[in-house]
């Protein structure tokens, strides 16, 4: 029985849902090559960050506002580390990756707010992104008065940024002060996905000089558990937001657990560097067996079956045409290829 795992993420159509998630493994060409044979359906670039980004718009002979200046001027203390040392070594990184794959390549910005990464993400579109990944962060609690002024904020954020390109924008939040299933009502219009990961950074501090240090650590394998619950919120309340899962994908088991949730594409990261690129494939062939043995010819075939509870008939009604939207962009991108 021959299985399509073709899948449709946001305005993107992938030979798999299993998709690099945002990491420096993948700054490596050999290692891309590697991931993409192995069956990545896409891959996230690391993060350029909004204080690299700040400094390219300064050189570029372009007025920064005072929180800019002042941000800047943080990162400069703190020295703060990345995949690239500036944006324009990052666009010469997804210029080279872009060309390089067969597969979608996706830029990854990281910040606070839309201020100033409005040319840059037009760049980013120029260099040959597939899509970009917005990881936005919620400014200090006492900047915004309340949940309703943060949504605001990152609703803001999305709208100007959708404005400035035409290729999918998808959007990685902090599921903490945020009502994810309203947020994605609001925003459907203007994203094109939610990317929900599992943990932030740890936070630590030095007994050595009394600072404090934000550290990451792989996540721990079977973590995957906590994002069934958001995500089938999400994707119960606005079916049309294409979802991906980040944090703790392990598994094959992991992998179908999300896709049964609601969502479209499993991130996988951590374990990629315990267990090397040769984990992709491994994840596949646990997918393919259990859709054999459930006898589903396709992911679609696994998305009409999914454990998802109404409230009443219409909102199954709208559920069905929702998924039966996505099927026909699918089936069309794929006549088009």
């Amino acid at each position: 029985m021959s299985i399509d795992l073709a899948t449709h993420y946001g305005g993107l159509t992938l030979r798999t849902p299993i998709v690099v998630g945002a990491c420096p493994l993948s700054t490596d060409d050999h290692m891309r090559t590697r991931l993409q044979a192995a069956g990545a359906g896409a891959i996230v670039l690391p993060s350029v960050f909004e204080e690299q980004v700040i400094d390219w718009t300064q050189k570029m002979g372009r007025p920064i506002t005072y929180r800019e200046k002042a941000l800047l001027a943080r990162s400069e203390r703190l020295k703060i580390r990345s995949a690239c040392s500036d944006a324009n070594s990052y666009l010469a990184l997804l210029k080279r990756a872009s060309s390089q794959l067969d597969i979608p390549v996706i830029a990854s910005m990281n910040g606070y707010a839309a201020n100033g990464w409005l040319d840059y993400a037009g760049e980013l579109q120029e260099a040959d992104a597939a899509a970009i990944e917005l990881n936005v962060h919620h400014p200090p609690v006492d900047e915004h008065s309340g949940s309703g002024e943060i949504e605001e904020s990152i609703v803001a954020a999305i709208e100007e940024i959708d404005q400035a390109i035409s290729i999918p924008l998808f959007v990685k939040i902090e599921r903490v002060g945020v009502s994810l299933p309203h947020l994605a009502r609001r925003v459907c219009s203007g994203a094109s996905g939610f990317v929900l990961y599992g943990r932030g950074p740890d936070t630590d501090i030095c007994l050595d000089n009394l600072k404090l240090k934000s550290t990451w650590s792989l996540t721990s394998p079977g973590s995957a558990i906590q994002l069934v619950d958001p995500i089938m919120r999400v994707h119960s309340h606005c079916p049309a937001m294409s979802i991906a899962a980040s944090g703790g994908i392990a598994s094959s088991d992991d992998v179908i657990k999300v896709l049964l949730a609601g969502a479209d594409v499993a991130m996988v990261t951590s374990e990629l560097y315990r267990s090397g690129p040769e984990v992709i494939g491994k994840l596949i062939d646990g997918l393919i067996e259990f859709l054999k043995r459930h006898q589903f010819n396709s992911i679609n075939d696994l998305q009409l079956n999914r454990p998802i509870e109404f409230a009443d008939e219409e909102s199954r009604v709208h559920y069905v045409a929702a998924l039966s939207a996505k099927l026909n962009v699918v089936r069309s991108n794929a006549v088009g290829d």
